[in-house]
């Protein structure tokens, strides 16, 4: 039976790595959702639905000096990470047999989660407060990133590495 018929049976390979650019779609369009509110309540203060008081103060860490890079509001940033996210973790993508798109969402994941650990500090050691939404943004990184780094194997390009 050819490769193709195989894979397309109820429980076979080609079901179990289709979850994962289905997960991260979905992880990608709930974080682009967080990101474009984020980035309303940036230049809209009004606009904030969080607390403001005590250890959760979404207001003192969205209008902190941190809630700027180089200019750019943070949420710009995550924006454009989910959008990107998204287009190189689509099914085709996922089971393309290019190194630099298999590597390149790998690293996108690190750098992902290099930038929430930054985030975190900030909100800890810096502001000693955190904001629930930004939260939310960084759990959605975090699980993009164990998405993305179990499924190595799922690849494309792991699978025609690993072909006999």
């Amino acid at each position: 039976m050819s490769r193709l018929t195989t894979g397309l049976r109820a429980g076979s390979e080609l079901d179990r790595r289709f979850w994962r650019p289905l997960a991260i779609g979905a992880i990608c369009l709930a974080g682009i959702a967080i990101s474009i509110y984020l980035l309303i309540v940036h230049y809209d203060k009004g606009a904030l639905v969080c607390s403001d008081t005590g250890a959760v103060n979404c207001s003192k860490v969205l209008t902190s000096s941190q809630s700027v890079i180089f200019g750019i509001p943070v949420p710009i940033f995550g924006l454009l990470f989910f959008v990107g996210m998204a287009a190189i973790c689509i099914p085709a993508a996922w089971r393309s047999q290019a190194a630099w798109l298999a590597w390149g969402r790998v690293g996108a994941a690190v750098v992902g989660m290099a930038m929430v650990i930054y985030l975190i500090a900030q909100e800890g050691l810096v502001l000693h407060t955190i904001c629930l939404w930004c939260t939310g943004v960084h759990v959605l990184t975090f699980a993009m990133f164990l998405v993305i780094i179990t499924g190595w194997e799922e690849t494309g390009y792991a699978q025609s590495r690993y072909e006999d």
